[in-house]
């Protein structure tokens, strides 16, 4: 006798189901950049409407995410972000940068290999025409100079204030305690992102900084266009962006691994490793 292709089906569905919960425990990370080109992100610079890459700056080449100023002739101030398109809130991100080559002609010297992971940050939508950076935390990426102490992974905070060490920090920026890498060396910084709670910051697997309660607050944000910031408002999620501040910067990795979801062990779905339950998310076997 035949079998049924319905019985194939439940079979099929019936080992779907299965192989979904072998390994709750492998980690789903995504690839931000797929190495590709720019699909999925969105840029803004200051000056410059939504998704006006000016003068090529963000473009990829040979699997890597490049900031280039080979077309420039002055920085004029024209910072830029480019931001992926999607909001998250607890999660662990992945960078691995280098800067190379020289800075922009007539950049500031403070952005001299400099660049920057934007947590938590507004939408590149909703940044005024003029206005320079997002709200944002930014764990900024610094290069060394060949001899200077020069770490990474600090904290900058255009527009927001973090509580560190039980007290509201409000200076712009904050050294972490990584070591300094100097020339054109590749390295690793991953921050942990936990909502509005905790904000770690690692290089090379390292922790380097740690900060709770990121939230509105403070100043160096020029040119500001959206709605009302109201201080102390605390920042749950956010956008990811990563900067164009006149240093030429490579990126081959740029992933994410989402720490909210199913938590619940009889779904398909379920993960070990997520911190956040969002159990709406959860997919369960069908009983048939």
């Amino acid at each position: 006798m035949k079998n049924s292709p319905f019985i194939f089906l439940f079979t099929a569905l019936c080992i779907t189901n299965v192989l979904a919960q072998i390994n709750p425990d492998k980690e789903d990370w995504v690839q931000l950049f797929n190495g590709k080109n720019l699909d999925g992100w969105d840029i803004k610079f200051t000056g410059h409407t939504l998704n006006d890459n000016y003068l090529n700056t963000f473009k990829v080449e040979e699997g890597v995410l490049k900031v280039s100023y080979d077309s420039y002739t002055n920085f004029d101030e024209i910072f830029g972000h480019i931001f992926y398109n999607e909001k998250f809130s607890w999660y662990r991100i992945i960078v691995i940068y280098r800067f190379t080559g020289e800075q922009a002609p007539d950049a500031p010297g403070w952005a001299y290999r400099n660049n920057g992971i934007m947590v938590h940050s507004q939408s590149a939508a909703s940044m005024g025409l003029n206005q320079d950076f997002p709200y944002s935390i930014e764990v900024q990426l610094l290069g060394g100079n060949g001899k200077d102490k020069r770490p990474t992974a600090n904290l900058c905070t255009p527009g927001t204030n973090v509580v560190m060490n039980g007290k509201l920090f409000t200076p712009h920026c904050v050294n972490s305690d990584s070591e300094t890498y100097h020339g054109d060396q590749w390295v690793e910084v991953s921050v942990l992102v936990l909502g509005d709670s905790l904000v770690e910051h690692l290089v090379n697997g390292i922790k380097v900084m740690s900060y709770e309660n990121p939230q509105i607050g403070g100043g160096q944000v020029h040119g500001y266009g959206g709605a009302e910031m109201i201080e102390g408002t605390l920042l749950s999620d956010g956008f990811i962006a990563l900067q164009a501040e006149s240093h030429p910067t490579e990126f081959r990795k740029v992933e994410l691994l989402n720490l909210s979801g199913c938590m619940d062990p009889k779904a398909i779905n379920y993960k070990s490793y997520y911190l956040k339950a969002d159990n709406t998310a959860c997919k369960y076997p069908k009983n048939e």
